[in-house]
Parts: structure tokens; C-alpha cells; sequence
């Protein structure tokens, strides 16, 4: 099975493919929604994520969740970016709270890939605690 974890952070999405629970060194990392308040931005970073899903046979999308309210809450482009991603029509996506990939991080010792980037780590994890 494909497991594609997302964080989303700012304006991007950061992405991590394992491929039973192996990691796969993809050539694209993170996908960015440049204006989100442009139609035809928007469009391309649906385009890209849906693009991104069918090239590397995805079987199911996680996301890290993020706070709706208070000091680590998430940026409105954020709850953007994760309403576009959960409709896709490719694959099933579901949330996973911050608590449960803490939890898995504690009881397993976590080793991470040669070619994984530093800003990937938590995605990495969140995978992880899915496969």
C-alpha cells in the first residue's frame, strides 16, 4: 500500500510516499499554492496535487492536523489547501492528530531515510505511524 503524509505548513504541502513502509525518494517534495486567492493558482495546485496522486499510485492520503484555534493554530490557507486535498477524487485521505504520531515516535525507535530533507521529518513520522 502507498501512504503520501502531508504537513502543511504556510503555503505548501510537504509530502512523504512510503510504499509498504518503505520511503521513496520522490524528485517533488513539497507542492506550493502560490495565490490562493487566484482562481487559476488555485486550479494548479489542484492540477499538481492530482497529478502528483496518479503518477505515484497512491492508495491513501494522511494529514497532520492542525489546531483551529489558539496560539498553534493553523493559517487559513492551510484549511484551504486540506479542503482541496480531501476532495480529491483518487484516494481516501484521512487526519491524524499530532498526538497520535507522538505517541508512535515514543514507542518506536525511529530511523530516518538516507534523501529524506530535514523539513520532511514530520511528514516522515506521520507516515510512519500509519503503515
Amino acid at each position: 500500500m502507498k501512504i503520501c503524509a502531508i504537513e502543511l505548513k504556510a503555503n505548501n504541502i510537504i509530502l512523504v510516499l512510503l510504499d509498504d513502509n518503505k520511503y521513496e525518494d520522490l524528485k517533488i517534495k513539497k507542492i506550493t499554492l502560490e495565490n490562493d486567492e487566484l482562481q487559476d493558482d488555485i486550479r494548479k495546485f489542484c492540477n499538481d496535487f492530482l497529478l502528483f496522486l496518479e503518477k505515484n499510485l497512491v492508495d491513501k492520503v494522511v494529514i497532520k492536523k492542525r489546531a483551529k484555534k489558539g496560539n498553534f493554530a493553523g493559517g487559513a490557507v492551510t484549511f484551504k489547501m486540506e479542503a482541496l486535498i480531501q476532495l480529491n477524487p483518487i484516494c481516501e485521505v484521512e487526519l491524524i492528530s499530532a498526538q497520535t504520531i507522538s505517541s508512535f515516535e515514543k514507542k518506536n525507535e525511529i530511523v530516518f531515510p538516507e534523501g529524506l530533507k530535514k523539513y520532511q521529518e514530520q511528514a516522515f513520522l506521520l507516515a510512519c505511524s500509519q503503515s
